[in-house]
Parts: structure tokens; sequence; C-alpha cells
């Protein structure tokens, strides 16, 4: 059961389980300041697919895919949840066009859960864009490496073939999270696999840890008390880095194969 909003072009659609009377509240002001590095807020590759869906001025289905970071688990509502904050964000940046985001994270899940419901939650829904945010729960579980990359090799061909551009999205840079062995190697699992399908990954890993390490805020100020989601403050960073990332990528022009495997076997 799902429930919608439109508010001036966005359309959000989020489980019912959200509309407690916090919920029902007009949509959060923006968050405070938040640093968010050039290179953060930068894909590697362009979305061709959602620039034409633009330049049709037809409205950009966006489908978020994931476990409870996506689902919204420690925001205080649905509304400060990611999903429902880039779609305010895209408006914000794309004023002259409507945006469709789907909130299709479900608490607890790994990327088998994933590719199980990938064709209903997903595909059914002809989206232009997918966030596909995977990784943590298997690296909370201690699970090997190796196999996420055939894995993440078949649902990323299964949205490809939909003519979808896809995004991947890393885990957060959380206490509980870092303190696992295999952290690092999941996120450098996800930005190789990224790359050699020649589509975009937001570093929410590095994001998460310039915040950290660099500005030195403490956790609390960026995760919630149980030291593993993510807290109002920083959905809306992430959004806000998100929306960044997906402007720019759909103003950049679309380059040849052959350019393209140039520029990446340089890097």
């Amino acid at each position: 059961m799902t429930a919608a909003f439109a508010v001036t072009g966005i359309f959000i659609l989020f489980p019912a389980w959200a509309q407690s009377p916090a919920a029902l509240q007009p949509l959060f002001p923006p968050a405070g300041p938040c640093a968010i590095p050039p290179e953060q807020a930068r894909f590697d590759f362009p979305l061709p697919h959602t620039a034409r869906q633009l330049a049709s001025g037809k409205p950009v289905k966006i489908v978020a895919l994931g476990s409870s970071s996506t689902y919204g688990a420690g925001a205080s509502s649905s509304a400060a949840a990611y999903p429902s904050r880039l779609a305010e964000e895209l408006t914000r940046r794309l004023p002259r066009h409507d945006f469709i985001v789907l909130n299709r994270g479900v608490n607890g899940e790994e990327i088998d859960d994933m590719l199980q419901r990938l064709d209903k939650a997903v595909i059914a829904e002809h989206p232009d864009l997918v966030l596909w945010q995977v990784g943590t729960n298997s690296v909370l579980h201690d699970k090997a490496l190796p196999p996420h990359v055939g894995k993440l090799h078949e649902g990323l061909m299964r949205l490809k073939a939909t003519g979808a551009d896809v995004v991947l999205i890393d885990p957060q840079y959380a206490p509980n999270v870092i303190a696992k062995h295999n952290c690092d190697g999941m996120v450098s699992l996800i930005s190789a696999t990224a790359k050699a399908e020649h589509i975009g990954v937001f570093h929410r890993f590095e994001l998460m840890r310039h915040w950290y390490s660099v500005e030195h805020l403490p956790f609390e100020t960026f995760v919630s008390p149980d030291g593993l989601h993510m807290n109002d403050w920083s959905y809306a960073c992430l959004a806000k880095a998100l929306g960044m990332a997906i402007a720019d990528a759909v103003s950049r022009p679309v380059q040849t194969t052959e350019h393209r495997r140039r520029t990446t076997d340089d890097r």
C-alpha cells in the first residue's frame, strides 16, 4: 500500500506506514548548510535517457531502489527521507520540469532480495533513472564480496535493457559500517563495477567521510543514534548532492562509445 503527494510538480510515492501526523505536515524547510565537494556532486558518465526525457518536456520518473537508508530509517518522517528531498531538490534546480520519485527501499534487504523484486518494484514502473543503493547490509552481515560482482552485473543488465539510466549509491560512512573489515572492499567493488558498466556511482561513503574527516563534524551531526542510519540533516545533504550531480549529468554531451572507453581507460 502506498500514498502519493503532489507538490508543485513533484510526485512522491512512499509506503503508507509513513502517514503519521508528522508526515502529513508540509515538507521540511531546507536543512542547514552542508559541505559538498564538487567532485562528490558529479557522475563519471552523463544520463542520456534522462536528458532526452527532459528535452521532450515529459515528466521524469526516478525509482530509488535500496534498503533502509533508501526507505528512510533514521528520518523523522517519510518527507525527510532522501527520495522525497531529492524530488524537491530537482524541482528547485530544474523548475520547468516535473519529477516523479518512487521510494522502493525495504529495510534489511541485501542484493539478492533486491534482484528478486526488481521486475515488480522497479522495471514495471518504466523508470527513466534508477538510483540503486546497495551493499551496506552485506557488509554488516560479513558477506563475501566476490559474488556481488556477478549479482550487480545481472541487476545492471536487466535495468539497462529497459533503456533507463542507472546510478549506484555505495554504503554510508557510519560507525557500524566502518567497523566492518570488508567495508572498504565493498566501496571499491561498487566503484569498479560502475566504471566497468559505464554508469555513474554516487560516492556517499566519501561524502560522509569528508564531513567527518575534513569538516570535523561529529557522527552525531549526520548519523542517527543507532550508529548506522542517516538523519534528517544528512538525508537532505545527500539529496542536495544527488540533485547537483543529476542536473550536471543531464547537461553534459553524450560521449561516443570509443571516446568514453579512452576516457575511462586513462583514469
